[in-house]
């Protein structure tokens, strides 16, 4: 059984950091900077050949950058012989480009998905997708984690009086969860 690796990029450093604490292993090494002309630059810091590869990676912020950082550490752990790439994307970047809503609109949220596939990933987790559709978008498996039931026992367990409390959205699609 090959031994996991993971590795992230700039977006969420803290986020891998409990998962690898949780998983009492390191994190591996991996540089992501710039060039001077602003191309991204990534160097995975350690062999990955038959190990199986986590990138963590999410899709806020920098989005463009981070999406960047992402594809080139995927390509790069494939073409180094790993076994298996995953990225794990907790916030899936252009979701709300889901579908041509006009004319001339482009449909990002595919683009991403064939963008990700390329690149050589295997396996795709996010979590609380803002279509459901996007899934359908890979040809590859894609588990869409959803947060409500660690909210909820959140909530329950860290609010006090959380019968009496108010729950918003920002937007009306997050309100259809609520």
């Amino acid at each position: 059984m090959p031994n996991i690796k993971v590795f992230t990029g700039n977006s969420h450093r803290d986020l891998a950091n409990k998962i690898c604490e949780r998983l009492q292993i390191e994190n591996a090494r991996v540089t992501a900077k710039k060039f001077s002309n602003q191309e991204t630059c990534v160097e995975i810091g350690e062999s990955v050949r038959g190990e199986d590869v986590y990138i963590i990676q999410s899709g806020c912020g920098e989005v463009n950058d981070h999406l960047m950082e992402m594809l080139i550490m995927i390509n790069a752990c494939k073409i180094a012989s790993s076994f298996r790439v995953t990225a794990v994307i907790p916030c899936y970047p252009y979701a709300r480009q889901d579908k041509k809503d006009k004319s001339r609109a482009p449909i990002s949220a595919k683009l991403v998905a064939n963008m990700l596939s390329v690149a050589g990933a295997d396996h795709i987790i996010t979590m609380d997708l803002h279509a459901s559709q996007i899934q359908g978008f890979f040809d590859i498996p894609v588990d869409n984690l959803f947060a409500e039931p660690a909210i909820l026992k959140y909530v329950k367990e860290n609010i006090p009086n959380w019968q009496n409390a108010c729950i918003v959205s920002p937007d009306a699609g997050g309100a259809k969860r609520l």
